[in-house]
């Protein structure tokens, strides 16, 4: 590839993208709403948020000098990310509460990319996390869900146009900050009624000492506070 080519390609990459119509802004936004409110529709698109969740524990995990055996998605939505190191510490901590918070960051961090019309960027970023990803995954259904993940970002991001991309860019990001409050939620629920007790908050409970209300609460504050934030920046306000 001469010099000419790597300049187009940095360019294309790293460049920045016109504004897009407000009514896409609006419309990506209840597209994703569409996509998180009804409980049937939400069965399915849950996945995405689980690739969030699995992964968030998969990175922080690798930050904090612990090994990462392998990531799996299941059907059911739920998921499981294994690493080895010390069962207790500051790297476990942060490993354990990466899962519920991640959703939401990734999509804050997707707005201020989109904030700064560096749309190009966000896809091509995401369709490399996704692969990376992709290499840990250690069950059939979770590297079936992967590749047409992430082979959805790579047809987005090489044969369509700049709308086109923009809108997928949007919802992606409008999915992430909205569905990334709706699970803690959920939790809770399932544990008032005696389910999950192995969730997140009770390894952090169990990790910290600190019970599991206050767990919670942090994920709320993680996640509405993303929204908030996020939201204002996708809107220009």
């Amino acid at each position: 590839m001469d010099s000419t080519n790597l300049a187009d390609l940095w360019d294309r990459v790293f460049g920045s993208q016109p504004d897009p119509d407000q009514w896409l802004v609006f419309g990506t936004g209840l597209v994703a709403l569409a996509a998180i409110v009804p409980h049937g529709i939400w069965r399915l698109s849950r996945n995405a948020i689980t690739i969030a969740h699995e992964g968030g524990h998969g990175l922080v995990a690798l930050l904090s000098g612990r090994r990462l055996d392998g990531i799996r998605l299941h059907s059911d939505t739920s998921g499981l990310t294994v690493s080895r190191g010390r069962p207790t510490g500051p790297g476990m901590v942060l490993t354990a509460a990466a899962g519920y918070t991640a959703p939401p960051l990734i999509g804050l961090g997707g707005a201020w990319l989109l904030a700064a019309n560096h749309i190009t960027l966000l896809l091509w970023a995401a369709t490399v996390l996704l692969l990376l990803m992709l290499l840990m995954i250690r069950n059939a259904y979770g590297a079936l869900t992967m590749i047409v993940t992430g082979g959805a970002f790579v047809l987005v991001s090489w044969l369509t146009g700049p709308q086109v991309q923009a809108a997928f860019a949007y919802v992606v990001v409008w999915f992430l900050l909205l569905g990334g409050v709706r699970p803690a939620f959920e939790l809770q629920t399932k544990r008032r009624r005696g389910g999950a007790g192995d969730s997140d908050a009770d390894q952090l409970a169990r990790l910290t000492g600190v019970p599991t209300g206050p767990w919670f609460l942090f994920f709320h504050v993680v996640s509405l506070g993303c929204l908030a934030v996020g939201g204002r920046w996708l809107l220009g306000l």
